[in-house]
């Protein structure tokens, strides 16, 4: 061989090691994005699972219980052994006697008919016996024409990146069921697309108006003598409005509240009492308006 055929086979051998050298840094440099990818989607999946567990403590649900494991034993129809018992081979029919005894017909010099009269015996290799372990981890075979045993085709391999970008789109879908989540844990059950003051008038004039019934059923009993004129002056200045007020301050505490939420809303304590304390004595002077002018 020339020189330059040595020099021409230098060459060639220094490009497929500095193409190797390429190909082992390129793929060091895939694998290394690809634990980046991990760990980020694990510290998301993380926060995530975090975040969950607060909304379902807020809205007062429990984490679900740990799914059953499944039986690790024999299944049904396998004998009641324990594992990695093989079953037991049938008893002969009757009149070859027992069971203990019963061989297979041998071949004449004293040795058993191979491997169909024992099965798992030593020195006969037809039918290994398995452990139940291992008998469940061998791959199932496809028998040939020619008689022989093929392994079963195997899946194909998963790509990585393929499978952490469908992991990241779940992620980045569970984020958005998150956020519309905690949107609508922000809100109370109680109108829940109305301002905080709207809500709280609402509430305190709700109350009010049904004190104002209660005060107009206190005026028709005392029309007929069933309440005196002191006990209905009481209920109208004083005890009516004090049981509106307390009605709307607790009725925006149980409804009026969010489930996830920071402190306590503003309940708007002065708004209510004025509320409540006009609306009562304003309704018993419609009422006698009313009667006035109807005589």
């Amino acid at each position: 061989m020339s020189f330059e055929e040595y020099a021409a086979l230098a060459r060639q051998l220094s490009a497929q090691h500095r193409a190797g050298e390429q190909h082992a840094a390129a793929e060091s440099a895939r694998r290394r994005d690809l634990h980046a990818a991990v760990d980020y989607l694990q510290q998301r999946l993380t926060a995530q699972g975090q975040r969950l567990d607060q909304l379902g403590r807020a809205i007062g649900v429990d984490q679900p219980p740990a799914a059953p494991a499944a039986p690790s034993g024999p299944s049904a129809g396998q004998g009641t052994g324990t594992p990695g018992e093989t079953a037991a081979w049938p008893a002969p029919p009757s009149g070859t006697g027992s069971p203990s005894a019963a061989t297979a017909p041998g071949t004449g010099d004293g040795e058993p008919a191979g491997a169909a009269g024992a099965p798992g015996r030593a020195g006969v290799g037809a039918y290994p016996q398995l452990p139940a372990g291992e008998a469940r981890l061998a791959l199932p075979t496809a028998v040939s024409p020619a008689g022989g045993g093929v392994p079963a085709q195997r899946a194909a391999a998963a790509d990585p990146a393929m499978e952490l970008e469908l992991a990241r789109r779940m992620a980045d879908e569970a984020d958005r069921h998150g956020q519309q989540a905690e949107l609508l844990a922000q809100r109370p059950a109680l109108l829940p697309t109305w301002s905080p003051l709207a809500r709280a008038v609402a509430v305190y004039a709700g109350c009010g108006a049904a004190a104002g019934v209660l005060v107009l059923m206190l005026v028709l009993a005392s029309g007929v003598g069933l309440v005196d004129g002191f006990t209905l002056g009481a209920w109208i200045c004083a005890g009516l409005p004090a049981v509106a007020f307390f009605g709307g301050y607790l009725v925006l505490g149980r409804w009026g509240r969010p489930a996830m939420v920071a402190g306590t809303p503003p309940r708007y304590l002065p708004l209510g009492f004025l509320i409540c304390f006009l609306v009562v004595p304003m309704a018993y002077c419609a009422y006698l308006l009313m009667v006035r002018g109807l005589r």
